[in-house]
């Protein structure tokens, strides 16, 4: 009898806690709850993340918030001790302590210690961080760098999710939820005195942590691969007809170009017709919209409209009789129909019949620019710019088999899953270059890693009258190695920024930077993957990788781009023709000097200078990166890959592709494994059998080895066959191509160079663009000039090299001689001391 009553007893407390785990979890991962109560809920998401909930009605939280949109997941490793008036829950990176049914929590019933081997820490509720490395802001509008023109604020970035304290708390408490519609719609929480926190344990593990978030909060959606390429925009009433002039232009000087944005002008914008909201293209500009959208897609460009809702769609717009009939509204009373955005009668309407007739005639994507009010009409504290920014994308997502792309403000946490931010109109500064790399690279915290800033700035600020060559151009270096590559500026007669219209070494260096923006396509690609993979931008603080070290927090400007490629930006105005940077160079590795061709040691501090066609790119030393040819843009995905190698011990690289515009990438893709072996006089390359697979993936592609700061090899190698090759002098670079061939298939490359070669990577390819440009410079200054042998064998050394292989060390030999005692021959050459201070300055000459 006594045995029957235990079986039922236990077989009762069983059943209630079986229905109490079902009352509890609804739709989330149960087995990832390590412990719960009547009012309290621990769940373990990693070992760095567990969320902590108290609710005073006992009903926990089941549906996605806007922060965290993801209830399902792995279950890590954790265990849980339950002996005792506490409970303990430990995992390899924490251990959290909660004293059972003791209520809300507080620093008297919940304490997290840090696990062994992470950074140590102590918290609890109430404990205030006081190491956070920031995230993001809303908007640059307005800034002189962090100074606004108008308010005379400073700026303040938000918080971000990553601290030097080695946690963070973030408070979900009063988010708002979606429900589980076919398109998940907004909905407010019940109960807004419940708890509902996600702690964060990550020591100095900033990227692990990153990765974490991505858990619960969703991926960082891989944008296409055109919007990595060229992005053409102005403020401008632009014409079709001056349109299709612009773009004859980037034909003609052969500059590649993705993306045309066209401003608020595309629709009318007078009252009575139109004004900031507008829906309608003005005819006046544009006759035939459809057409005018057809040329644009048959010269391969993608093409974005701004767009200004606030004021809704007013009776005069083309399509206002299909939203009234849509609204149940009387198109004939001719009320505007108000904006709302969170009625999703009104935006499902704004998008089917206002919008998706302009997407089906070939606008791919929409710039959205809201200005107005911050929180919406209807339900109370709803942030208008996160939640637009969720229409949108979202709609893209349900709507079209392209992948989705935004392009908006940001809205808050969780805006990471609508990608790409529009900074707004900075003022043109210096302050406001020197400022954008940190607020680039500083967003990443938060995910968001894909700012677009109007790059060369937006609006003057001050008495400018006239757009500064050399400030544009370094703005336009920096963009090229930002995140998304768009110029735009005010509406002002004086900002010309097309190319075209700079001259000399400033037109050179832009259009540099537009063919290396291109060349980078296939690493900045390969990146982007990673952030969708692992929740690592592109753009990068320096402590992510070196997180024990001071510099890697104080220089702030400086960031990795990619895994291999560190930026140390210019942003200041040059002095004597050279702009001159100071460069924390971490320990590790050494690094090479892409533009110079320099090598140098890793962990120090150096100076160095730069001209105007210069710019502090370091990649690590052995790296191999691939990277595009000439192409038109970034539509294609059969394109020929140059592997580069670079100077160092070797390495190896993951090339990613994929479709490039489809949304089955999470599935679908291949990988193509790059390494380079050197052992004494040999160096082997080693592209690999690609891996993986997507549709319309090319079979066969050509592929070409450049092997930078290379001397002149011996015998080439190409798949065991004996193999000519080139050299470009210019770059001291050895190009070899690997004939076209199937992906599928390996192929190797093996170099065989000389026992003794003459010292290379020591700024040589600097000191030859130098010493031609002062030569041709000189020629301008002392037109009647005849140049002895040395100071014109210098000029022409880096041609020479091409044209004379097998005089290579006597060639290089000679360089450097002259290069060592040009004081000397520089008087040989009969030049005042005027003219030769000039040329030594000029090319930064200081004995070496």
């Amino acid at each position: 009898m006594k045995k029957n009553f235990y079986f039922r007893f236990f077989y009762f407390f069983f059943l209630c806690n079986c229905l109490n785990v079902f009352y509890s979890y609804g739709n989330s991962n149960a087995k990832a709850v390590a412990y719960s109560e009547r009012y309290v809920r621990f769940t373990v998401i990693t070992d760095g993340v567990v969320r902590m909930e108290w609710s005073p009605s006992g009903k926990f939280i089941d549906d996605p918030s806007f922060v965290a949109v993801n209830r399902d997941f792995p279950v890590p490793p954790y265990s849980v001790n339950k002996r005792g008036a506490w409970v303990t829950i430990s995992t390899d990176r924490m251990k959290l302590k909660y004293k059972k049914n003791s209520g809300k929590f507080s620093s008297d019933n919940l304490i997290i210690t840090s696990g062994k081997g992470i950074k140590p820490f102590t918290w609890k509720p109430g404990t205030v961080q006081k190491g956070n490395l920031k995230g993001t802001s809303r908007t640059l509008d307005a800034y002189d760098g962090t100074y606004h023109i108008y308010s005379r604020d400073t700026l303040r970035l938000e918080d971000g999710l990553l601290s030097t304290d080695g946690w963070t708390l973030i408070d979900d408490s009063n988010d708002f939820l979606f429900d589980n519609s076919d398109w998940p719609w907004v909905k407010k929480r019940e109960n807004k005195d419940s708890q509902d926190w996600y702690f964060m344990a990550y020591g100095n593990d900033f990227k692990t942590a990153l990765k974490d978030f991505t858990v619960f909060a969703g991926k960082v959606p891989l944008p296409p691969r055109y919007a990595f390429g060229y992005w053409w925009s102005r403020y401008w009433s632009y014409s079709d007809k001056e349109l299709r002039q612009l773009i004859n232009n980037f034909q003609t000087y052969d500059i590649p170009l993705d993306v045309l944005v066209i401003d608020i002008d595309w629709h009318y914008r007078e009252p009575g017709w139109g004004g900031w909201t507008g829906w309608t293209w003005n005819r006046r500009l544009f006759p035939d919209p459809a057409k005018f959208l057809r040329y644009l897609k048959d010269n391969d460009l993608k093409i974005t409209l701004n767009l200004h809702p606030a004021e809704g769609v007013a009776s005069y717009e083309e399509n206002y009789p299909q939203m009234a009939e849509w609204m149940g509204i009387d198109k004939n009373e001719g009320k505007t129909i108000e904006y709302l955005g969170s009625d999703k009668r009104f935006m499902s309407g704004l998008l089917n019949t206002v919008l998706r007739p302009m997407e089906k005639n070939g606008v791919d994507f929409w710039w959205l620019d809201w200005q107005q009010w911050l929180t919406d009409k209807k339900i109370e504290g709803l942030n208008n710019t996160w939640w637009i920014n969720y229409v949108f994308f979202s709609d893209m997502e349900r709507n079209r088999e392209t992948r989705p792309l935004l392009y908006h403000r940001w809205g808050g946490l969780g805006n990471h899953r609508y990608q790409i931010g529009f900074s707004g109109d900075a003022i043109i500064t210096w302050k406001s270059l020197a400022f954008q790399p940190y607020f680039t690279s500083c967003a990443s915290n938060v995910l968001y890693g894909y700012w677009s800033h109007d790059i060369g700035g937006h609006m003057f600020g001050y008495n400018q009258e006239k757009l500064d060559p050399e400030l544009f151009t370094r703005w336009m270096q920096y963009g090229v190695l930002s995140p998304i590559f768009r110029t735009h500026s005010g509406r002002f007669a004086v900002l010309k920024k097309e190319i075209w219209n700079f001259q000399g070494d400033y037109f050179e260096a832009l259009k540099n930077s537009v063919d290396f923006r291109y060349a980078l396509a296939p690493y900045i690609y390969t990146m982007a993957r990673q952030t969708y993979d692992n929740g690592i931008s592109l753009c990068r603080p320096m402590y992510y990788d070196y997180p024990d070290v001071k510099e890697a927090y104080t220089y702030e400007s400086e960031y990795m781009f990619g895994d291999q490629i560190l930026v140390a930006p210019i942003v200041a105005p040059m002095e004597n023709g050279l702009s001159n940077v100071k460069v924390w160079l971490p320990s590790g590795n050494d690094w090479y000097e892409w533009n110079t061709g320099t090598m140098l040691k890793g962990g120090q501090t150096v100076e160095r200078a730069f001209t105007i066609t210069e710019y502090p790119i370091y990649v690590k030393a052995g790296s191999v990166l691939p990277l595009y040819g000439k192409v038109k843009n970034l539509n294609k995905n059969d394109e020929a890959v140059t592997v580069a190698v670079f100077p160092g011990k070797g390495g190896e690289f993951k090339m990613y592709e994929d479709n490039g515009n489809d949304k089955h990438y999470a599935d679908e893709y291949a990988f193509t494994d790059l390494k380079a072996d050197r052992n004494g006089c040999d160096l082997t390359v080693t592209i690999g059998a690609r891996k993986g697979s997507y549709r319309d993936m090319p079979e066969n592609r050509k592929f070409m080895v450049k092997i930078y700061g290379s001397a002149m090899p011996e015998s080439v190698i190409v798949n065991g066959e004996n193999a000519d090759y080139e050299y470009s002098g210019d770059e001291l670079a050895l190009l070899v191509t690997v004939p076209e061939t199937d992906c599928s298939i390996e192929k190797k490359v093996e170099v065989h160079y000389p026992a003794s070669v003459p010292e290379l990577n020591n700024g040589t390819i600097g000191k030859f663009n130098r010493i031609s440009k002062a030569t041709t410079a000189l020629k301008y200054r002392k037109s009647d000039i005849i140049l002895t042998p040395a100071l014109g064998n210098a000029e022409s050394a880096s041609v020479a090299l091409t044209y004379y292989p097998e005089r290579f060390n006597e060639i290089i030999n000679g360089f450097n001689d002259t290069y060592n005692r040009l004081p000397e021959l520089l008087k040989e050459q009969k030049l005042d001391d005027e003219t030769c201070k000039w040329f030594l300055e000029t090319i930064g000459w200081s004995g070496k």
